[in-house]
């Protein structure tokens, strides 16, 4: 992911936009692509939806994401890894499996 992250800094960097990309504006336009993405499967079944809007879509996400994740300078796989933990404890496999239960109905 670094060298992702890179790339996204020096394409962002050679356009003077870190002037717009503040944690608001990141979290802002990643709620905006993520529309985009669901605007893909908008009235289809999920295997109509075109694999390349799909794709493009969820590469701008990501972008984004990556992008809010770099604001904070946090460590992407130590934050998910941790997040994985606190879900694992909220959903133990013997009362959250094969259900999609909130953790609070369990």
């Amino acid at each position: 992911m670094d060298q992702v992250i890179q790339r996204l800094r020096r394409f962002r960097d050679e356009r003077n936009w870190q002037q717009f990309h503040n944690s608001k504006d990141l979290a802002m336009a990643l709620s905006i692509e993520a529309g985009e993405l669901l605007e893909a499967f908008l009235w289809k079944s999920p295997e109509d939806a075109d694999p390349e809007k799909v794709k493009e879509e969820l590469a701008d996400v990501f972008a984004y994401a990556l992008l809010l994740s770099d604001a904070y300078n946090f460590d992407l796989e130590k934050i998910i890894l941790e997040k994985i933990d606190k879900n694992e404890a909220k959903y133990p496999v013997n009362k959250a499996k094969g259900t999609a239960k909130k953790y609070n109905e369990l």
